[in-house]
């Protein structure tokens, strides 16, 4: 092959590869740092997200990091009881999505799947259960569905009746930099009940809406009314 061919082809390759390594750094660096989605494989926050659906989550919520680290560049906010947040397990480091229930300095408890913040209990109200079947494996027939109001911010949750679960615990409190998670389908979730408290630096961002969702148990057929739905 002439010089002059190899020279160029060398070059050419060489600029092919770096463009290709810069194009996935910015795009890698983009879902670390900003913003990413994740599939739900799960039913611990059912009835507000169900397996199969795609999350957006905002990682601009609360703070800038380095990408590909849990270092803050700057923070500007923090968790609020009732976010939705999606965190690396303090239990093994995998990433969940899960209720941001107990702040720092937060007394939390439960008795009989009923939740007490700082001594005083949380309100429930029966939810409407029209459509909730569909969202509900034939495994989980005896669910109920409630309004649960995190103090003044108003989900739903489901229990699980017939199910063995963690349903009481003791009052803990939060300690600062750390926040107490939990999914909403309660009799279903392991959350901080079992793995303890989330420290701050391991919540990667916000989970604000549904992008895409599809069926898992049906062929991965798009459920279309849940397509770009915001998470409450």
């Amino acid at each position: 092959m002439d010089k002059s061919l190899k020279e160029y082809l060398a070059v050419f390759t060489r600029g092919w590869i770096g463009s290709v390594v810069i194009a996935l750094l910015l795009a890698t660096s983009f879902k670390s740092a900003i913003a990413d989605w994740y599939v739900v494989p799960t039913g611990s926050m059912k009835p507000t997200i169900v397996e199969g659906d795609r999350i957006f989550t905002n990682k601009l919520a609360y703070d800038l990091k380095i990408p590909y680290t849990t270092w803050h560049f700057a923070s500007w906010d923090d968790p609020k009881r009732g976010d939705i947040v999606v965190f690396n397990s303090p239990a093994d480091g995998i990433c969940l999505v899960k209720r941001v229930v107990g702040i720092p300095g937060d007394v939390v408890a439960m008795s009989n799947n009923r939740v007490s913040i700082n001594g005083k209990e949380l309100s429930y109200d029966i939810s409407d259960l029209q459509g909730a079947e569909s969202l509900t494996s034939s495994g989980d027939a005896m669910q109920k569905i409630y309004i649960e109001d995190l103090t003044g911010h108003k989900h739903k949750t489901m229990v699980i009746l017939d199910k063995p679960a963690m349903r009481s615990f003791a009052r803990v409190t939060v300690p600062d930099g750390h926040y107490f998670m939990m999914g909403d389908n309660r009799d279903n979730s392991a959350d901080s009940r079992y793995f303890g408290f989330v420290d701050r630096s391991a919540i990667l961002g916000r989970a604000s809406a549904v992008v895409i969702s599809l069926d898992l148990l049906h062929h991965y057929e798009p459920r279309w009314p849940r397509f770009f739905t915001k998470l409450l």
